[in-house]
């Protein structure tokens, strides 16, 4: 089973800031950042997770679906999804194209939805596969989305923050409701993302 070490994560995460800093020279240049703070950019960064339910609802399946999964899916989904948000994030601050963003996003919800329905089980590498695809998705869209003159770097360490507490309210409802009945409570809110995410498609 792929496992990832003490050492590794560490380097993912110190891979993770130094993307974020880096993106701050992508984006938008000759705008001074002095039109908007510090905590403006995070904050609007951070509320972006929550401001469509697109979004919300995928994160926190992330949560869910990593519950369901137990052992080291536990820890290494809720870290590939910012991890890989990141690189989307970079891609749409570079200027750079990433074709059917939004069909992604819908293709994400409705996937994930299912897979928490049907409490399907991957190999580590598999999950963790299908998780970060979807996450370039949503980091694009994040990312394209930065608003004018703010701070990259701060924009992207509020919404991998926010997307980091989605994770852990999605695990922690997933490990609460872990049992029998509560489970199939779960896989039922499972169905209900995947109806969500394939109204979605629709309107894509």
């Amino acid at each position: 089973m792929f496992r990832l070490s003490t050492k590794t994560a560490m380097r993912a995460g110190a891979l993770t800031i130094a993307a974020l800093a880096a993106g701050s020279a992508f984006a938008h240049p000759g705008h001074p950042e002095s039109l908007m703070t510090a905590s403006g950019s995070f904050g609007a960064g951070f509320a972006h997770p929550f401001s469509g339910i697109d979004h919300l609802l995928a994160m926190l399946a992330v949560g869910l679906w990593a519950a369901q999964n137990k052992r080291s899916a536990m820890w290494v989904l809720p870290l590939a999804f910012p991890l890989m948000m990141v690189v989307g994030a970079l891609l749409a601050f570079a200027g750079l194209e990433f074709p059917a963003a939004e069909t992604g996003i819908a293709a994400s919800v409705a996937v994930l939805g299912l897979l928490i329905a049907f409490a399907v089980k991957m190999p580590l590498w598999a999950s963790t596969l299908v998780v970060s695809l979807f996450a370039m998705f949503h980091g694009y869209a994040h990312g394209s989305e930065l608003p004018h003159g703010s701070s990259a770097a701060m924009y992207g360490l509020g919404f991998v923050l926010a997307t980091a507490l989605l994770h852990a309210a999605g695990l922690g409802i997933g490990l609460f409701a872990g049992k029998q009945m509560a489970d199939k409570v779960v896989r039922i809110g499972g169905i209900g993302i995947a109806a969500v995410g394939a109204y979605l498609l629709a309107g894509v």
